[in-house]
C-alpha cells in the first residue's frame, strides 16, 4: 500500500507482512478512507492466518475470531471495516468441512473478491454521479475520497474523474482539512496527478469562498450512513453542508452500499472516533497550543440527512435521503445491519 502519511512530498509503498502491521497501518492512517480500510482489513485477515494454515480447524476457527477482533479494534467509525471483517468470518462459517489451509485459500479469494467489487463500485459511482456536475462549475470537496481512499477511483473524486472523462471542464476547490490536512496533502495531490484544476483552501475560508460565487456543488464521501441517511465523514464535513445550505448549493454525498449501517437508526448513534491530542498541539512536529492546554480531536462528524441533496452509490442515487427510501434503494444489497448480513 501507498504510505499516506508521507505524502505529498514522498511517495513511499509499504509491504505489511504481518497483522499488526495492518492494523498499525490502520491505525495511524497510512491506509485510511473507509472503502480501502475495509480491503486493507480483508486482507489482513488472510496475513494473520498465514502460519496457521496447519493447525486444526478449531483451533484456526479460534485465530480466525482472535485476528478479525484485533483489526476491529483499529478505528471505530469507519463501518466498511466490520462490514468487510463480517464477510470474511461468514467464509469460515460457510466453509466448515474443509481444512485450515483450505478454507485459508477462501479467505484469500474473499479478500480479492472484495478488493475487486470496491474498483467497480468507484466506476459506478462516477457513472452515477458525474450527470449531476456541467462543465464550468467549481466543486468543493472535503478530506480526501479518491483513489488513495478506496481500491478503484474513489468515491467523491471518482464523481469528478468521470465528469472530466466525459469532458466536462471544472475547477476543484479542496478543503485543506483539519488538523491532518487530507484534502492539501491528498486531495490536490491525487488532482494534480489527473491534471485537473484545483485550488487548496482552509477549512475557514469555505465560506467565503461559496459567497463569491465560485462553488456550485460539494461532493463528500462518507464513512458510515445511517439507516435515515445521516452521514458520517471527516470532521468538518457538517460544517461544509450547513454553508452549502445557506448558499443554496447542492452538497452530495457519495459512497459505496457497504457505507451503511441500516443496524443504526440516525447519525446520533454512529461512534465518533476521537484521535490523539498531538495531531492538534503539535501537528506534523510544530507545537501549536501551550502545554497543558485541553485538546478536542473528534475525527467525525455527522451530517444529517437533511442537509443532503443526493447521496450517489453504484445503485444510483438517492435524492433527498430518508429511511424508506434508504432502504428500497438498498433491498437487493448485503449491507451492514441488513437482515442478511449483520454483524
Amino acid at each position: 500500500m501507498i504510505d499516506q502519511t508521507l505524502l505529498p512530498t514522498e511517495f513511499r509503498e509499504i509491504d505489511c507482512w504481518t497483522v499488526e502491521g495492518v492494523w498499525e497501518a490502520i491505525k495511524v492512517l497510512r491506509v485510511r478512507g473507509a472503502p480501502a480500510i475495509g480491503v486493507a482489513a480483508a486482507y489482513g485477515v488472510v496475513v494473520g492466518l498465514k502460519d496457521h494454515r496447519d493447525d486444526e480447524r478449531s483451533d484456526f476457527n479460534a485465530k480466525l475470531a482472535e485476528v478479525v477482533a484485533y483489526l476491529a479494534s483499529s478505528r471505530p467509525t469507519a463501518v466498511n471495516l466490520f462490514w468487510a471483517l463480517d464477510r470474511m468470518s461468514s467464509v469460515a462459517l460457510e466453509h466448515r468441512s474443509l481444512s485450515s489451509a483450505e478454507v485459508h485459500e477462501s479467505l484469500f479469494a474473499e479478500a480479492k473478491k472484495i478488493d475487486a467489487e470496491d474498483r467497480e463500485m468507484c466506476t459506478a459511482i462516477g457513472q452515477h454521479g458525474h450527470h449531476l456536475l456541467e462543465s464550468g462549475m467549481g466543486v468543493l470537496t472535503h478530506c480526501n475520497a479518491g483513489a488513495l481512499a478506496t481500491a478503484g477511483d474513489g468515491t467523491a473524486l471518482s464523481v469528478i474523474f468521470a465528469a472530466v472523462a466525459a469532458g466536462k471542464s471544472l475547477r476543484v476547490y479542496a478543503d485543506e482539512t483539519r488538523p491532518l490536512l487530507q484534502g492539501a496533502r491528498l486531495t490536490a495531490w491525487e488532482l494534480q496527478q489527473r491534471e485537473i484544476p484545483v485550488t487548496v483552501i482552509c477549512d475557514n475560508m469555505a465560506a467565503q469562498v461559496m459567497k463569491e460565487g465560485h462553488i456550485q456543488a460539494v461532493v463528500t464521501g462518507a464513512d458510515r450512513i445511517a439507516a435515515n441517511g445521516d452521514a458520517a465523514n471527516k470532521i468538518g464535513t457538517y460544517g461544509v453542508a450547513l454553508l452549502a445550505k445557506a448558499h443554496d448549493i447542492p452538497f452530495y454525498v457519495a459512497a459505496p452500499s457497504s457505507t451503511f449501517d441500516l443496524s443504526v437508526a440516525h447519525g446520533d448513534h454512529i461512534p465518533i472516533e476521537q484521535r490523539a491530542r498531538e495531531e492538534i498541539s503539535d501537528g506534523f512536529g510544530t507545537q501549536t497550543v501551550p502545554a497543558g492546554v485541553d485538546v478536542y480531536n473528534p475525527a467525525f462528524d455527522v451530517t444529517p440527512a437533511s442537509l443532503i441533496s443526493a447521496i450517489i452509490t453504484e445503485q444510483g442515487l438517492i435524492s433527498k435521503p430518508t429511511t424508506e427510501n434508504v432502504r428500497e434503494h438498498l433491498k437487493d444489497c448485503a449491507v451492514h445491519g441488513s437482515s442478511d448480513h449483520a454483524r
